[in-house]
Order: C-alpha cells, then sequence, then structure tokens
C-alpha cells in the first residue's frame, strides 16, 4: 500500500513539474518581445503578444526556474514511469500553445526568415550576407542580429525551400514570416510524435521524453529550430525504411538537406539492416542511396555547392558551454589560434568515435532486435555521439537524441542525456546576444563559460563509467542473440 501511495505521490509531482515548467515558457513566449525574444515588429495578421514587458532578469530567472522544473518533473515522470493523460489533447494543446508565442532563446528565427527572403527576391542566400541585401534597409534581412548579421546561410537547401515558403507567405511583415515558420517546426514535431508512436510504441515514454518534455518543446520547438525539421525527416526516414526503402531515401535526402549532419542516420539505417537481416540486403541499401540521390542532387543543382562555403568556418567554431572551449582558451597564447582550433577538431572526430563505441555497448539489448529498433538505437548512438563530443553544440542539437531515445528500454543513459540538457538549456538562458542587463550578461555567461563545460565532461565520464560495468557484465554473461 505504502508502495502504491508513493507512486501515486511521485506521479502526481512529475506531471505538476512538467505543467508549471511548460506554462512558464509559454510565458515567457507570449510576453515578448524580451531579452529571450527579439521584436519581430508588427504582428499583421499574426498571433501577437500580450501587454506588458517582462525585464531581463525576470525572463532569465523564469527560463532557468522552467528549465530546472523541467528537468526534476522528466526525472520524475522516469522513476515513476508515468503516463500523461489523454495524450492527443495534450499534444494539440501543445502545438497550439506553441503556435500563439513568439519564438525564443535565440534569434535564429530571425535568420531563417532573411534567407528566405533573400531567395524570394533572387538572391543567393549562399552568398550574400543579411546585412548586404538592399543595403541592410530591406524589412526583413535588416532584423537579423549579431553575430549573425554578415554571415550567408549555413543550413542545407531543402531548410532553405521551407523559408522561401514561408517569406512567400509572410511578405514584408517579419511576425507573419517567423509565424509561417513555426507553423513548419510545429508540424515536424507533430509528425515526430505521429512517428514515434509507430515506431517505439511505448506511448508513455514518447510524451514524457518528447511532447511533453519542457527540454525538447522549449529549446526546439518554442525555439523554432531547423533541427525538428531535420528530426522529423529522420524519423521518416527510419519507419520507412523497412518496406519502402526507396521512400526512406527520400526522407533521408530532405533530412541531410536540412542539417548535413544527419547523413549519419543514414549510416544507422544500413547498419540496422546488416545486424538483423541475415543477408546484406544490397538491393535495399542502393534503393536507399538512390532515393537520397533522388532529392539530394537536384537541390544542389539548384542551389550549386556554394551551399557548403560556410561549413569550414562553422566547424571550427567552439561555443561557450562545451568542455572544449576552457582548452581553447588555455592554448590560445602558446599555440596560434588556428592551430588550437585544428586541434580541438581532431580530438573532437577522435573522442566521437570513442563516445560511439562506448553508448553502441551501453545501448545493446535496449531496443527491440528489429529493423526500425536497431536504426533507432544506431541514430540514438550517433546523435548523442555528436552532440555530446562536437565542439559548436547548442541545446537543441540534442533534438535527434530526444527523438530516439523513446525507443530504447530505461537505462542510465536517459539520466546522462537529461542532465546534460538541463546544464546547457541553463547556459543558454535567456540566449541571445543582446537585450540583457550587465548584470544578467554576467551572470549567464559566468554559467555559460564557468559551469557548463564541466557538466559536458561530465557527461563525458558519466557514459564511460556505465560502459565498464556493462562491459564487464557481458564478458561473464555472453549474449545469448549471437
Amino acid at each position: 500500500m505504502r508502495v502504491a501511495t508513493v507512486a501515486r505521490a511521485e506521479t502526481r509531482a512529475a506531471g505538476g513539474l512538467l505543467a508549471l515548467s511548460l506554462l512558464l515558457l509559454l510565458l515567457v513566449g507570449v510576453t515578448g518581445p524580451n531579452a529571450a525574444s527579439p521584436d519581430l515588429g508588427p504582428r499583421g495578421w499574426a498571433p501577437g503578444s500580450l501587454p506588458g514587458h517582462l525585464a531581463p532578469a525576470v525572463v532569465a530567472a523564469l527560463l532557468a526556474t522552467a528549465y530546472v522544473l523541467g528537468g526534476l518533473g522528466v526525472l520524475a515522470g522516469l522513476r515513476s514511469r508515468i503516463v500523461l493523460p489523454r495524450g492527443t489533447l495534450l499534444t494539440a494543446t501543445l502545438g497550439v500553445a506553441g503556435l500563439v508565442t513568439a519564438p525564443f532563446g535565440s534569434a535564429d528565427h530571425l535568420n531563417y526568415a532573411a534567407y528566405g527572403r533573400i531567395l524570394l527576391q533572387g538572391g543567393d542566400p549562399y552568398a550574400v550576407s543579411p546585412i548586404g541585401w538592399h543595403g541592410g534597409h530591406d524589412p526583413i534581412t535588416s532584423h537579423v542580429e549579431a553575430p549573425w548579421t554578415t554571415t550567408p546561410s549555413v543550413y542545407g537547401p531543402f531548410a532553405t525551400v521551407l523559408q522561401w515558403l514561408a517569406a512567400a507567405g509572410g511578405g514584408d511583415n517579419l511576425r507573419q514570416v517567423v509565424w509561417l515558420w513555426q507553423v513548419v517546426v510545429v508540424a515536424a514535431w507533430l509528425g515526430c510524435r505521429w512517428l514515434l508512436l509507430r515506431i517505439a510504441e511505448d506511448r508513455a515514454r514518447v510524451d514524457l521524453l518528447w511532447t511533453a518534455n519542457p527540454l525538447v518543446f522549449g529549446a526546439g520547438v518554442l525555439g523554432a529550430h531547423v533541427d525538428v525539421v531535420a528530426t522529423a525527416a529522420a524519423l521518416l526516414a527510419i519507419w520507412l525504411a523497412l518496406h519502402h526503402p526507396l521512400l526512406a531515401g527520400g526522407a533521408l535526402g530532405l533530412s541531410v538537406c536540412t542539417k548535413v549532419t544527419y547523413a549519419v542516420v543514414g549510416l544507422a539505417i544500413v547498419l540496422a539492416w546488416l545486424r538483423v537481416t541475415s543477408s546484406t540486403g544490397a538491393r535495399r541499401i542502393v534503393a536507399l542511396v538512390v532515393g537520397a540521390l533522388l532529392v539530394f542532387v537536384p537541390l544542389h543543382l539548384v542551389f550549386g555547392l556554394q551551399v557548403y562555403d560556410q561549413l569550414e568556418r562553422a566547424r571550427r567554431s567552439v561555443s561557450l558551454a562545451t568542455p572544449w572551449r576552457p582548452l581553447v582558451e588555455l592554448l590560445t597564447g602558446p599555440l596560434s589560434s588556428s592551430t588550437v582550433r585544428s586541434l580541438v577538431f581532431a580530438l573532437a572526430a577522435v573522442l566521437t568515435l570513442v563516445l560511439v563505441w562506448l553508448l553502441a555497448r551501453l545501448t545493446r539489448g535496449l531496443a527491440p532486435h528489429t529493423a526500425r529498433g536497431e536504426a533507432m538505437r544506431w541514430t540514438f548512438v550517433f546523435g548523442a555521439a555528436y552532440a555530446f563530443a562536437a565542439p559548436y553544440s547548442l541545446p537543441w542539437y540534442d533534438q535527434l537524441a530526444w527523438a530516439t531515445l523513446p525507443a530504447l528500454a530505461v537505462s542510465r543513459l536517459d539520466l546522462v542525456l537529461l542532465g546534460r540538457a538541463v546544464a546547457m538549456a541553463l547556459a543558454y538562458v535567456p540566449g541571445r546576444v543582446s537585450g540583457m542587463t550587465p548584470t544578467v550578461q554576467r551572470v549567464t555567461l559566468g554559467f555559460r563559460r564557468q559551469v557548463a563545460p564541466y557538466a559536458g565532461l561530465l557527461a563525458w565520464l558519466a557514459v564511460a563509467a556505465l560502459a565498464a560495468p556493462a562491459r564487464a557484465q557481458r564478458e561473464r554473461r555472453p549474449d545469448r542473440r549471437d
């Protein structure tokens, strides 16, 4: 009786923490512009904001509280194995709520609007910077904030096509353009849930780790990030791969043409086929590649290879919240900046491979031994390894790992991903470069520089520590599937 009472209390606590966290996030989104949400100008026919203005310190406090409560809510939900009630109603409510807010946590959606606008007006978003378009006086591109005002697009051509559609529908009104982009992101988020229910089947984990997870919904959906779109296309590829490899290749092509790092999903699908089937499945692999090329090649013929011109610059960037940043600052001076960044990139590549190996061991047996189960497992392995090890990583870079985690059984990896995600979310509160008071900037940058990198380091160590007993246990008890 006491155990049942404790379980009910934990379930109520989990639901309450998640609800409060989501409400605080939505409050920030409907009270912009503020330190987290840039000014989008007149609302036109798009939803507007509530009257009033939140001070930067209040915004930072609300977001930090929301992410801490959200992390605790997910933790309590994992402990109590919570099943969120009325999943469809919950999802619809959150989707509508997400569409009446303004994006916050970064100003990336301004970049999306600008690149779509440049393409709409006949320019090349991969060659022209937002500030350089029409002399910096365009009603859309002129709103882009530092440090992206002089940066051409770093996104794939499919993302640019979607940004072009939003720009075409929104016209000269920035709020309308951004809102149409939000529709794309919310639709992708809904599509992810629909696919997860058919791939992972465990609705409890799907709704806890994806649908109502404030660390996913806040950073990805309410931030209106392109990563959600790429994740939806990746899940579609996995779902189609079993019976329709050609179509799966097309979905994979869309994912890669949104963010190039999502190419690992194709490798995950192939590995799943090789591990589960008795034959190599060469015909399916060929069909997957052909399907991807049928999307990839036409889009790149239209936009050209300059799509990748900015990737060299991007890959040499090191964000403040990663464990690599203290190393960069330590070595810069004794070594040149270019040498240090090349060294960090090489070390990160090695660490990524090590984490792939460790995570592959840790997740063995956590997913169904089916083509889809193995594809989800390997996608999680690659997605988490990249997010953990990349020199440049942001809170919304974890979307692929969160989207595939529900397909895995409960394990301590849930806690590792959760802890790192909370630290990363807190590191980017409120998220914008501008709009903060000196005090808020000092506190938030202090956490980003002094705390978050070591939380990332702890995540590396946690994966290594968890893998050690897992290896010893397997050596004592061989895997009976082999």
